[in-house]
């Protein structure tokens, strides 16, 4: 059970660094390796200095939906961290963590919701003139995309995990 209480804590701290990442990153849209979109900003890799130069991305009603999502599956996941280590020390012996996996499922379904919103409306989000097939995802999409399952695991198992002695 020890190891069970172990991994859990490991993997929902995994999960909320992934998530973190995912949603403050900035690669969820490739067009060149020159340029990138993501979330908050769109960015040009400027060779003269060496350095990104961003500007706010276009707002739209899609993009407004993504970046809120996102945001609350960071809010549900480190509340529900924060629920658990309270239980951890707080709750009788024999307790479920019921909140605990409630609050995690949620960070995980508000994920899946932001995941595939950018999915099937990029072109609306990206708001740009040119052919999306000439770009790809980025790393950052891909990781929201790997916390979505993670996070709904999480979720179950820490519904199905007993505070022992």
């Amino acid at each position: 059970m020890v190891f069970l209480l172990v991994s859990l804590t490991v993997l929902h701290l995994a999960t909320l660094a992934m998530l973190l990442i995912a949603t403050l990153e900035k690669s969820w849209w490739i067009w060149a390796d020159t340029e990138i979109t993501d979330l908050w900003y769109n960015c040009f890799h400027d060779n003269a200095t060496k350095t990104w130069l961003c500007a706010a991305t276009t707002e739209s009603d899609w993009l407004q939906s993504v970046q809120a999502l996102m945001v609350l599956s960071v809010v549900f996941s480190s509340i529900s961290f924060l629920v658990f280590l309270g239980q951890l020390f707080t709750m009788s012996r024999g307790g479920l963590f019921y909140f605990t996996g409630l609050c995690q499922a949620f960070a995980g379904f508000t994920d899946f919701a932001a995941c595939l919103i950018f999915t099937f409306h990029r072109k609306e989000i990206l708001s740009d003139s040119r052919d999306l097939s000439r770009g790809r995802f980025g790393y950052c999409f891909i990781l929201a995309w790997l916390c979505v399952p993670l996070l709904l695991v999480s979720g179950v198992l820490y519904v199905h995990l007993r505070k022992k002695k």
